[in-house]
């Protein structure tokens, strides 16, 4: 019988049947020393009894529905408390969703939950884990979070440097827009002016995103742009799917939902793109000019502790994540704020009230100080309280023992901050489902999404929150506030927007945002502005 055991033909289902039973043997046990109770101080939040959890796979049958992940974790939340434990696969995982809990993870828990979770998608297509914001706590991270900090996300280099490239990209699309409105005028159909909104956010982010840290824009239609568009919009989805092994590592090796491979093709085409300006930019680097954050980092990252990782992989890393850092979040929250608008008329008539009052129609809302439109700043804030683009925050993961909420949480212990639960909670807003900007006017208007006012954390808080919130918020508020003033904007039916989500590193929406621009500003301002 043993030799029949060992045959060719059934010795991979021994091997697996094998490797099951020690899995499940495993589980069995670490269940049993998790369910162990002792002191209060020294045992785990409760974990969910809804279905309870199944051998290998924990409580990853709770997420399988069509509801997003945060909407299944409010509902928990809802029965079980702002703080509870949750296993995906083999993964001991604390939820916490609301003000007080985040606090305390955030502030004297900061450092204990300063790490990343490792992540197939971050090995494969972050270099081995160097793209910083995915990276170890750790000497590497704290070098290129800071040289990324200083030559790019400082305030001062927005303001002097920057905000210049934001405000063309925004102009160039801008005059794209009236110019094929103006087309469309001429041959008779101005009403077939329709804008797919989210390609033009879109747009506008990218080509920032590429002047800013690669020097150039990504524009054009050619195959060679639209295969290596494809190819972020891969690296997007990827690194922010469901993938098999990633909550059952024994399970790699077979590669089950093929992401693997995916994430490996994706990530030569990258590394390809990449190389080759990364090899341009060697060659001209006594060239005169602006220099670009690449540039910055070739002549910086020699001098630092890359821990044990060469200089052009760190450079590569570092371009490509704060590339996909700030390309789909900004996109994706200007998306829902005009899509909020559209779906709220008399908030979208506010804010070209307070456009036309404090510009009026002579002047086009780039040209003037937008500090002073406190209630465009407002609806930004809005929308990212009822959308946070990482409705569950990046994960964390605990390098120490620490106590929350009363309990022991070990060294180990992932993290996942319900945001979005965090953000509608009825204890902190009125009427939280309601889209109303003028709270951050009244009741909370002392209130920033920098990361010190735990009631509003889109951005994340503590160590590793994103250190970008200046350079965001400065983009959005230069692009819907020129936007708004310079056209009206109608659905095509001039029905409701549908807000349904897809799930994904970020939230964004699931469906098309057609929309037709028509001029408000007269033909004299847009020439003499675009």
């Amino acid at each position: 019988m043993m030799n029949n055991l060992l045959s060719p033909s059934t010795l991979p289902f021994t091997i697996c049947a094998t490797l099951l039973f020690l899995f499940i043997l495993y589980w069995l046990r670490r269940s049993n020393n998790s369910s162990n109770t002792g002191v209060a101080s020294k045992t785990l939040p409760p974990p969910p009894e809804v279905g309870g959890a199944l051998p290998l796979i924990g409580h990853l049958h709770l997420l399988s529905g069509s509801q997003s992940p945060h909407v299944v974790l409010g509902k928990l939340a809802d029965k079980y408390g702002p703080i509870f434990t949750f296993r995906l696969g083999v993964h001991r995982t604390l939820v916490i969703s609301n003000y007080e809990m985040a606090k305390q993870c955030f502030t004297v828990n900061d450092k204990a939950f300063a790490s990343r979770p490792k992540s197939v998608a971050f090995e494969i297509l972050g270099y081995n884990f160097s793209m910083f914001g995915f990276s170890p706590y750790g000497s590497y991270w704290r070098t290129m979070r800071k040289i990324a900090t200083v030559h790019v996300l400082s305030t001062q280099r927005i303001e002097i440097i920057l905000k210049h490239v934001m405000e063309s990209e925004v102009e160039t699309t801008m005059k794209g827009s009236y110019d094929f409105w103006q087309k469309m005028k001429n041959v008779g159909n101005p009403e077939k002016a329709i804008t797919e909104m989210k390609k033009w956010f879109g747009d506008i982010a990218i080509n920032v995103m590429f002047r800013t840290v690669l020097g150039k824009r990504f524009d054009g239609d050619d195959e060679e742009n639209q295969r290596i568009r494809k190819a972020l919009r891969d690296l997007f989805d990827l690194t922010g799917s469901f993938v098999i092994c990633d909550t059952l590592p024994y399970l790699r090796w077979w590669d089950l939902d093929g992401k693997e491979k995916e994430m490996k093709k994706t990530a030569k085409e990258l590394d390809e793109f990449v190389s080759v300006l990364l090899d341009q930019h060697k060659r001209n680097r006594n060239s005169d000019g602006e220099l670009d954050f690449m540039d910055i980092l070739i002549s910086t990252v020699d001098d630092h502790d890359l821990d044990g990782r060469d200089s052009d992989t760190a450079i590569k890393a570092t371009c490509l994540a704060l590339i996909l850092a700030g390309t789909d979040t900004t996109a994706g929250t200007l998306t829902w704020a005009l899509s909020l608008l559209l779906n709220n008329r008399e908030v979208l008539n506010k804010a070209i009230q307070e456009l036309d009052t404090r510009i009026g129609m002579e002047n086009m809302a780039i040209k003037t100080d937008l500090t002073k439109l406190k209630y465009i700043q407002a609806i930004i804030k809005e929308t990212l309280r009822l959308y946070p683009a990482a409705p569950l925050n990046i994960p964390h993961e605990s390098i120490e023992d620490c106590t929350v909420g009363g309990y022991h949480v070990p060294s180990g212990t992932r993290l996942l901050t319900n945001v979005s639960k965090l953000q509608r909670d009825p204890i902190l807003y009125i009427n939280p489902l309601e889209f109303r900007p003028e709270r951050f006017l009244t009741i909370h208007k002392d209130v920033d999404v920098k990361g010190q006012h735990f009631e509003l954390i889109p951005f994340g808080s503590g160590r590793r929150m994103c250190p970008g919130v200046s350079f965001g918020l400065q983009l959005m508020q230069i692009t819907l506030a020129t936007l708004l003033h310079g056209f009206d904007i109608v659905t095509l039916n001039e029905g409701p927007v549908d807000m349904a989500e897809q799930n994904g590193l970020t939230t964004i929406k699931a469906s098309p945002l057609e929309v037709i621009l028509t001029p408000r500003l007269s033909t004299q301002v847009f020439s003499q502005n675009l």
